[in-house]
């Protein structure tokens, strides 16, 4: 078992920390190392100022004989814990360029003329960089993707996107290429050492192995927060000033990493980050996909999972609404064994869920769409790109002929906690496809949710968007708006 945190910096600098738990890897660089590259811009993971690129192996199972390979994401330094850096690589500005022969990505912002205050500059290399070492393409979209997370004040995306073209497409060596064998070597080193079990005088971080593990390191101490993304959390340390003096990390449990189709159903393990997920879930629908794109950024989906959002219980979570709709369930788990929770009673109040003490989500199970099933989520915001949900509405039915079967309507923003519209199913159930039963839904929608005013919709706004999409609903089931869910 390893007492202090263990991960490469920059190469194959191998670090060990046995500092505060709740320290975020910003505050890190910037004061025990130095490394001052990364800036802090939102303190919340907004901005993409923080952008470090971080690297994990994964077996490839393709070959037949076990080869590792290197996993490479961005991530916001600002609000991740030193705890979640364990058994990984850390790549900061600092070390991208080989000697004083500059990478790639920087070779191309400087030619393309893409800085000009250059305080977010770094982000954006960092970002480029994560997606370089990725073989990302450099088309258009996917580069929007790509620095969708990262803020320029001096309006200078558009050279910044030109650097992008110029420097990604098929992979090309850098420093990296050289030492990968080496570093998925030496984070196998680390893994070999076993389960984290970090303690300092005030803050205990520990990631279990194992389900057994984590449901034991539960029970021991019960007032432990289990960190998944932190995505959430770590706002906590950064905004609300709050010591974390236990954590318990579910990120290195395996069999909480698993994707699989079961019996009907994709079940997805509660550590599954949104940009695993992202690909599988958008095949049940394009607009699946289309809200786990606007879900945060890559940034954020590199580490937020499907069982953080779920757990942190926000009534504007993005994936609970569809995720009802389907008809989903949670299996949750703890040293008494497994139960599970259909989604719509888990949600029981605002923050709160029916998880007891001592219990964690496992997996969620999410029943696959029939061929003909009617499936559509729709996320309304005042950005389009890395904002919060004013509305999130989802809506699924069978087709029974001309007639609507068994459907599911769920929404986020209209109340405390993500919720179904029961009065709006029951319109729609057994009734015709057609404008008239929609409008009938639409109006039976004031009878479910009276949504309050805030600084991101007025209840008024939210009712009348919420019935709107009832409308648009019903005109893309009968194909009168053809659009591409994109």
């Amino acid at each position: 078992m390893s007492a202090n945190i263990r991960f490469l910096l920059n190469g194959l600098e191998e670090v060990s920390v046995s500092g505060p738990a709740d320290q975020t890897v910003l505050q890190w660089l910037r004061l025990n190392r130095r490394l001052t590259g990364t800036k802090e811009g939102c303190a919340e993971g907004d901005c993409g100022a923080c952008t470090i690129a971080i690297a994990h192996t994964r077996e490839d199972t393709r070959q037949t004989v076990r080869e590792d390979v290197l996993v490479w994401a961005p991530a916001n330094a600002c609000i991740m814990l030193m705890g979640q850096l364990h058994g990984r690589l850390l790549v900061t500005v600092e070390g991208v360029a080989d000697g004083q022969a500059l990478h790639p990505v920087q070779s191309a912002m400087v030619t393309q003329h893409a800085s000009q205050c250059g305080y977010c500059t770094p982000g954006f290399v960092m970002s480029l960089f994560a997606g370089f070492r990725s073989a990302q393409t450099g088309a258009t979209d996917a580069i929007h993707d790509m620095i969708a997370g990262n803020l320029c004040r001096c309006t200078g995306y558009r050279p910044i996107v030109a650097a992008a073209r110029e420097a990604l497409g098929p992979l090309r060596d850098d420093r990296f290429s050289a030492m990968a064998a080496d570093i998925a070597a030496r984070l196998r080193s680390i893994e070999a050492q076993g389960a984290l079990s970090s303690a300092t005088p005030d803050s205990k971080f520990s990631a279990p192995r194992t389900r057994a593990d984590l449901a034991s390191a539960l029970t021991r101490d019960p007032s432990a927060r289990i960190l998944a993304g932190g995505t959430d959390l770590g706002l906590d340390v950064t905004k609300r000033r709050q010591r974390q003096p236990s954590l318990i990390s579910i990120n290195a449990v395996r069999e909480l990493q698993q994707i699989e189709k079961r019996d009907g159903a994709l079940v997805i393990g509660a550590a599954v980050t949104y940009a695993r997920a992202l690909t599988r879930l958008a095949a049940l629908d394009a607009s699946i996909g289309v809200l786990l794109r606007r879900l945060g950024s890559a940034q954020i989906r590199a580490l937020g999972t499907m069982g953080g959002n779920l757990a942190n219980a926000s009534p504007i979570g993005d994936t609970p609404p569809i995720l009802m709709a389907l008809g989903a369930s949670v299996i949750v788990g703890s040293v008494k064994g497994e139960r599970e929770i259909a989604l719509d009673a888990f949600f029981t109040g605002y923050r709160r869920t029916a998880l007891e003490t001592g219990e964690f989500i496992d997996r969620v199970i999410i029943p696959l769409p029939g061929a003909d099933d009617f499936v559509r989520v729709d996320k309304i915001s005042r950005r389009f790109d890395q904002d919060i949900s004013a509305v999130c509405g989802a809506i699924a039915f069978q087709r029974n002929g001309e007639r609507i079967a068994s459907p599911r309507i769920a929404f986020g923003g209209m109340a405390a906690t993500p919720a179904r519209a029961r009065r709006a199913e029951q319109a729609l159930d057994g009734a015709p496809l057609t404008q008239a039963t929609f409008e009938a839904a639409a109006e039976a929608l004031a009878g479910d949710f009276a949504p309050i005013d805030d600084f991101r919709a007025s209840a008024a706004y939210r009712m009348r968007a919420a019935q709107n999409l009832f409308r648009r609903w019903f005109l893309i089931a009968t194909g009168a708006l053809l659009e591409a869910a994109e």
